[in-house]
């Protein structure tokens, strides 16, 4: 399964009042693994920048001034996402802007809904976590997803750090990076958040319970059936 963690910066809130995107982040994953492959592009919206919006994102009109217009990385950004899911935060916003930047260049393109599945976040963490703060930020904490680095919005930073609180929101990873911190039981690590291991990392030591650990083990059985009358499922499975 090939999905695309995805965010954008624009110009303004309302895309009817002509406001335009300016980045576009996207991350890859593949059966949710990072696979290390990403878009990123800045945009020359050719319009003014709103100034609360320069507050969040810090990108302004002269740093936009040589970038490509839309139009011209158009076919390469839908060669990336094409086909595959698109997980996105508060994903109608993204979206509006996604068709409105197409709408522009006619009707060839059509609507990223007509190439794309669409997963928003802020939907499965309102369903998760209802009346509670579901922004990205109080996500990361929630999941002990590093975002030291996030002092101002960009597309791809958010990209990345969506893409670990996704994966901590929806069961986690299969793979951590052990030896980094503590794990706690949603299977994050306190102090780096989901990480992804190489496929040539070595094979976990088995470690067997030593033969006083074992009398110990019995011995609480044995506490445990005295107590519930020998209703001791470890010993009924071990019995199976």
């Amino acid at each position: 399964m090939r999905q695309i963690v995805l965010d954008t910066e624009t110009t303004g809130l309302e895309t009817s009042q002509g406001h335009r995107i300016i980045e576009i982040g996207c991350v890859e994953l593949v059966n949710r693994r990072l696979t290390g492959q990403h878009y990123h592009q800045y945009i020359n919206p050719r319009r003014e920048i709103d100034q609360g919006a320069i507050e969040v994102h810090g990108i302004t009109n002269e740093f936009l001034a040589d970038k490509p217009e839309f139009e011209q990385v158009a076919s390469e950004f839908l060669e990336f996402v094409d086909g595959a899911e698109l997980v996105i935060h508060n994903a109608p916003f993204d979206i509006g802007f996604l068709n409105y930047e197409l709408s522009q260049l006619g009707e060839q393109f059509g609507k990223i809904e007509s190439r794309c599945a669409v997963v928003d976040t802020l939907k499965l963490a309102r369903n998760k976590h209802p009346g509670q703060r579901n922004n990205l930020d109080a996500l990361c904490q929630r999941y002990r997803v590093d975002n030291s680095q996030r002092d101002l919005h960009g597309a791809l930073l958010d990209a990345e750090i969506l893409a670990d609180v996704y994966l901590a929101m929806t069961g986690g990873q299969t793979t951590f990076q052990l030896g980094a911190g503590d794990v706690d039981s949603s299977g994050v690590s306190a102090s780096m958040g989901i990480r992804r291991l190489g496929a040539d990392r070595p094979a976990l030591p088995v470690i067997l319970a030593s033969n006083e650990e074992l009398e110990s083990h019995q011995r609480n059985l044995d506490s445990i059936a005295r107590a519930s009358d020998g209703r001791v499922v470890w010993r009924q499975l071990e019995s199976e």
